[in-house]
């Protein structure tokens, strides 16, 4: 593993805590809506891609509010029963999971962005920032990025 690979999967895990709740999720939505055609081999084929999707059902399956609620208790580490699952799951799951789910915001499926949505630039500074990596440092750094969300697992609960 050269340093390079390191420092995207570092950044990845450091650079989403400086935005807020719903700006982490839009720049998950850019990424994989702007770089889909290149990250989008990583995530279906991945090992654990069914698990993905049995997590991203449930979440389907609820109202679109309920749907951004969930979102955004991954990313703020809530103890809740999804995010544990979430917490739960490998890097490789996890981003297939955040793949399943910028699948159905475009197909309508799971919440869309709003329309009225404008992004930090400091979300645009990054985003140019992962848009100027190779391919293997951008999926380090959403590897990195992804795996620090969702809660642990609880000891003797349900996940």
């Amino acid at each position: 593993m050269t340093v390079t690979n390191v420092s995207a999967y570092d950044q990845g895990k450091e650079a989403l805590e400086g935005l807020k709740t719903d700006d982490q999720l839009a720049l998950l939505w850019f990424v994989y809506t702007k770089l889909g055609k290149s990250i989008t081999p990583a995530a279906p084929g991945a090992s654990g891609s069914e698990i993905a999707q049995g997590l991203f059902n449930q979440v389907k399956e609820l109202p679109h509010e309920q749907q951004l609620q969930v979102m955004r208790e991954i990313v703020e580490k809530a103890n809740t029963q999804l995010s544990r699952q979430y917490g739960s799951l490998s890097p490789e799951t996890k981003l297939a999971f955040w793949y399943f789910l910028a699948q159905g915001m475009e197909s309508g499926t799971i919440i869309p962005m709003p329309p009225d949505y404008e992004f930090p630039s400091d979300g645009n500074v990054l985003l140019g920032r992962i848009e100027n990596m190779d391919f293997q440092q951008q999926i380090d750094f959403l590897r990195g990025a992804v795996l620090v969300m969702g809660a642990e697992p609880a000891p003797g609960a349900e996940i």
